[in-house]
């Protein structure tokens, strides 16, 4: 297991696959093997894959202090300062395409392309999600009953169809037994994107960035793709007909190929 320290702990990250580097950066409660092992595949057919777990997540050593998304994006900073990469490719999905944000606002010079996945960027015409699906899974958790917290996960963040698909639940459950994230790590990172606004800023970005977003994201709805798509000069909106808020998981080939073409694209 390889760690790296960065201001006040230690995070694990992972390198795999050949060619330009791209950082991936999960959302809420994700850890590196959330990703899947088919998007992973499909991914490092194009890229040197750079994985790691945020603060008190996953593999990370474990972690009780509070943090901000700009926190979060300056580990991220740090990680790929350490590896000695000069400049990414990066994917950030969620919580983890709101610190994709900040990092390419305040660390311009190490993103070579951006992609930002069913993500938020706080601000006027944000929708953050629905009050009764924010109760019903804060209830999952706190019932301390973990195959109830996984169901109710499961249900929300993909679409309906794909829920329901055989095997498909069996293979999430797989990986999201494996590392449970800690209470207080859950509400740190609930607050942390509460207090998360880009919406001002985004029009200073300048990497070629790809948004993609389910069209039907229970969790953070289409509209929040949409809305910083249009913040973000130049960046092209892809709107996954029927997807729910993991995508990657849902399409995972599909998924690889847009961002796979989003670079060729921004090297031409």
């Amino acid at each position: 297991m390889v760690m790296l320290p960065v201001e006040g702990t230690e995070l694990h990250y992972e390198r795999r696959g050949a060619g330009e580097p791209l950082l991936l950066v999960q959302g809420m409660t994700g850890h590196s093997l959330h990703w899947g092992e088919p998007f992973l595949t499909a991914l490092e057919r194009d890229f040197e894959l750079v994985l790691y777990d945020h603060r008190g997540v996953g593999r990370s050593k474990p972690y009780d202090e509070p943090f901000t998304i700009a926190d979060l994006a300056a580990d991220a900073a740090e990680l790929i300062e350490a590896l000695e990469i000069e400049r990414a490719h990066v994917l950030g999905i969620s919580m983890g395409g709101m610190i994709a944000q900040e990092l390419a606002l305040t660390a311009p010079e190490r993103v070579e392309t951006l992609t930002l996945g069913c993500t938020y960027c706080g601000g006027e015409g944000s929708r953050f999600t629905d009050d009764a699906i924010v109760q019903d899974i804060a209830q999952a958790i706190l019932s301390g009953d973990a195959e109830r917290k996984i169901r109710t996960g499961w249900a929300y963040n993909v679409s309906r169809e794909y829920a329901v698909g055989e095997g498909n639940l069996e293979r999430f459950t797989e990986v999201a037994e494996l590392y449970p994230v800690p209470l207080p790590i859950v509400i740190a990172q609930v607050q942390a994107i509460l207090a998360h606004d880009t919406s001002a800023r985004l029009a200073q970005i300048v990497a070629p960035t790809l948004v993609v977003h389910g069209t039907e994201d229970q969790l953070l709805p289409v509209s929040n793709g949409e809305l910083v798509a249009g913040l973000i000069p130049d960046a092209r909106l892809e709107l996954l007909e029927g997807v729910g808020h993991l995508f990657f998981w849902e399409q995972p080939e599909r998924a690889a190929q847009l961002i796979a073409e989003h670079v060729a694209a921004a090297r031409a």
